[in-house]
């Protein structure tokens, strides 16, 4: 089996760079990073320091939009034409002819489009990596970044320069050695390019060096490789051109699955943002003991009036989701009598005791055994008054989508916020899981499938 699947793959990966559909798509991706530096300078502010600030955070957006695309349109082009034409000329007949299992051949077919489109992502990443260090030509007295323009310039020419000798003097597939030459030769000119500087001076690589756009790349390169997986499902069973089509109405979909499905999965109403949090009287850090105190300042009013008594929920979503405590009973007794709220026939739970002003509440950990509680409140933290309702349906349906906002951390990077790695694991693992999960739809789609 693993030779079978080695085989498949390889042929899968080597026919899906050699459509001519794939080198225009890397360089048309590589055309729009350079003319997004003339055409985003909107002013958007440089008061901002971080990786990307001022009119370039308009630049990532539309460079980071367009690698999108353009590795949708390869996802759904090369499997399509790798998967359903096969099978529209009965060419897979020849595989699954032989002791092959369709498992075997769904998987391999996989693996190989996702090889092709990594291979097609790496260029496409770099070209932005490129507009990046260039950056936007805001007004006429710019000055061109001719190190990126001439290495990132040098790099296209040389790997199309190599492809073209190698396809009239070997018969070598043209597509296949520019784009196999591309990848490596324009990572090398990045490379090169950070040690450059505009004034073509020997610099240190750090200060153009970006690693969370990087880290954001990458998480949307996961996203490319999901739609892989649905577009190999889809090719199974459905023409190349219907294939192309459902492809891109899922894509939209996902796009749009968090105002579907996600604003009715989770339904619950903020009171209001915490600003500030502090400990009285706590020996930990932990807000998970009989007795714990917080003394909490809202950004701004809240929006219901609050009362001792009230529960209070905390969470970082502003519809209630994952939230980081577990639903309680309402309050029952007397405030004024302190030992009786932590006695042990007292139920769990967190409340409002005392309030201070229009911003400033107490809460407290009550009862005789403390209520659970993942994480204590943190600024930015949204406070609720109740339990989150959940939707089965409209949960279910959004889980069941691919999430495509899931792998968008466009705003971690131009907000200047550094992406936790316990966070790129759960990306990860969503990622794998939706692959998982497209594969075994195409498996099954395609056991049943007549090709003979």
């Amino acid at each position: 089996m693993p030779a079978q699947l080695i085989a498949i793959a390889r042929n899968a990966f080597v026919e899906g760079i050699r459509q001519p559909v794939f080198l225009l798509v890397v360089l048309l991706a590589g055309l729009l990073q350079f003319f997004t530096t003339w055409n985003t300078g909107f002013s958007m502010g440089y008061e901002e320091t971080g990786e990307v600030s001022g009119d370039n955070k308009l630049l990532l957006d539309v460079g980071m939009a367009s690698i999108f695309l353009c590795g949708m349109i390869l996802a759904a082009f090369v499997a399509t034409s790798v998967i359903s034409r096969e099978i529209e000329n009965k060419t897979v007949l020849t595989v699954v002819s032989k002791p092959v299992a369709r498992t075997v051949l769904i998987i391999g077919k996989y693996l190989g489009i996702a090889g092709a489109i990594v291979l097609a992502m790496i260029p496409m990443i770099a070209f932005l990596m490129f507009a990046l260090r260039h950056g936007v030509m805001s007004t006429a007295s710019d000055e061109l970044d001719m190190p990126a323009i001439a290495f990132s310039g040098g790099a296209v020419i040389l790997a199309l320069g190599a492809a073209a000798w190698c396809n009239y003097f070997y018969g070598w597939s043209f597509p296949q050695v520019a784009v196999v030459l591309l990848a490596p030769l324009s990572v090398i000119a990045y490379l090169i390019v950070l040690l450059v500087s505009k004034k073509w001076t020997w610099q240190m690589p750090g200060p153009d060096f970006k690693p969370q756009v990087l880290i954001a790349c990458a998480s949307l390169t996961m996203a490319v490789l999901v739609m892989t997986a649905v577009a190999t499902a889809v090719s199974t069973r459905l023409s190349q051109v219907m294939t192309i089509v459902v492809c891109f109405g899922i894509f939209v979909g996902s796009l749009l699955s968090n105002y579907f499905f996600g604003r009715h999965a989770f339904q619950n109403t903020p009171v209001a943002t915490i600003a500030l949090v502090e400990r009285v009287g706590m020996s930990t850090e932990t807000f998970d003991k009989p007795g714990d105190t917080l003394k909490i300042t809202f950004q701004l009013p809240p929006k219901v009036a609050l009362k001792p008594g009230d529960s209070f929920y905390f969470g970082p979503s502003p519809n209630g989701a994952a939230m980081y405590v577990s639903e309680f009973e309402p309050f029952k007794g007397d405030l004024s009598k302190s030992e009786s709220l932590l006695s042990g026939s007292a139920p769990p739970g967190i409340f409002i005791t005392e309030l201070a002003g229009d911003r400033v509440v107490t809460v407290r950990n009550l009862g005789g055994r403390a209520q659970p509680v993942i994480k204590p409140p943190e600024p930015g933290d949204y406070a609720f008054r109740e339990p989150t309702k959940i939707g089965p349906i409209a949960l279910t349906l959004w889980a069941a989508n691919p999430n495509m906002q899931c792998f968008w951390l466009l705003d971690a990077v131009t907000q200047n916020t550094r992406v936790p790695t316990p966070h790129l694991g759960l990306i990860a693992i969503y990622g794998v899981l939706e692959i998982g999960a497209f594969l075994a739809l195409g498996v099954v789609l395609f056991q049943g499938r007549d090709v003979g």
